[in-house]
């Protein structure tokens, strides 16, 4: 497979999934922004503009910090690169480049999500959760269709890596964002209390775990209330919640030894095996105390810096022409 063809793929499912984790942060915004009085709320505002890099772009624009403001430049704005839109339109055009190495299926998903996704800011959308759901299930539709119909090939294997890599960075960049709420609360805790988490905590606890689709998980793990710690815990260390940075990784791991071995060259990716294999390990023997001795800004910090790393390395091996 050419390196263009494979950088294609991989940044098709990048755009793919990046859409559908921006709409989940949206949700979460919305969501808290729906409480009386709810505390931060301008920190929540601002919010996924900081961990898109695009609050110096939206002040340029010279308009309040609203919600509808907010949710019309995050998710309907062409003119924001890093827009719901924008990504679908990424997508779209990067599936269309390599449209003989996915199948119907697959074209079909991306495509008519972009045809009517198009539509959205001339006739304007229903309700904004409504568009949120929309967004999850094209993006589901889309990997539905790529798991149930792709050969198991190179552009299989380039499209998963694209999910899981770009899925790590948007949960930590989610949590560090959420690590001023986790920190204090913790904080606040001796090793044998009792957590009593007031309503508006309940509520951003809630509303983080359902952004991520952890919130059965959470009380399937754990049973009882709400708290920063045990969230630290299940989405960054547990291995069996999906968008966990542990599960990322691990199927990080797994999907590089099928690249290498297909592309037939045992050194090919040696860097990418280490530094993903680095990551790994240090997310199967963390302790959630330790992360939290060490602060969860602190931690997440050294994760995004690893992680960029492992990208860098990724472009260099497989997707740059040599």
């Amino acid at each position: 497979m050419l390196s263009r063809t494979a950088a294609q793929l991989f940044w098709m499912s990048r755009y793919l999934e990046r859409a559908e984790n921006l709409v989940r942060m949206l949700d979460v915004t919305h969501s808290l922004s729906l409480l009386p009085q709810s505390r931060g709320a301008m920190t929540e505002l601002a919010a996924p503009l900081a961990v898109t890099g695009t609050l110096e772009a939206f002040s340029q624009t010279h308009a309040p910090l609203e919600a509808e403001r907010l949710f019309n430049f995050m998710a309907l704005d062409l003119n924001n690169p890093a827009s719901v839109l924008s990504c679908l339109k990424q997508a779209r055009e990067n599936a269309h480049a390599v449209r003989g190495q996915i199948t119907t299926e697959m074209w079909e998903a991306i495509n008519s999500s972009w045809l009517e996704a198009r539509e959205f800011p001339k006739r304007g959308i229903p309700s904004v959760s409504g568009f949120f759901d929309w967004v999850k299930e094209r993006s589901h539709l889309f990997r539905g269709a790529t798991y149930g119909t792709l050969q198991r090939n190179d552009a299989y294997w380039f499209i998963r890596l694209g999910t899981f890599v770009e899925r790590a960075d948007n949960t930590a960049r989610l949590l560090d964002v959420k690590s001023q709420l986790i920190e204090p609360a913790v904080d606040t805790l001796s090793p044998v209390d009792v957590p009593q988490e007031s309503a508006p905590d309940f509520y951003t606890w809630s509303a983080l775990l359902r952004s991520l689709s952890a919130f059965e998980a959470y009380h399937a793990v754990y049973r009882d209330s709400l708290d920063g710690r045990r969230v630290t815990e299940l989405l960054i260390l547990r291995p069996d919640v999906p968008r966990s940075l542990r599960a990322c990784c691990d199927e990080i791991v797994a999907i590089l030894p099928k690249i290498e071995a297909r592309l037939g060259a045992d050194d090919a990716g040696r860097q990418v095996k280490r530094l993903a294999g680095q990551l790994a390990l240090r997310l199967e023997y963390g302790v959630v105390d330790e992360i939290l001795d060490e602060g969860v800004h602190s931690w997440l910090t050294g994760f995004l810096e690893e992680s960029a790393d492992l990208g860098t390395a990724i472009r260099e091996a497989y997707l740059e022409a040599s």
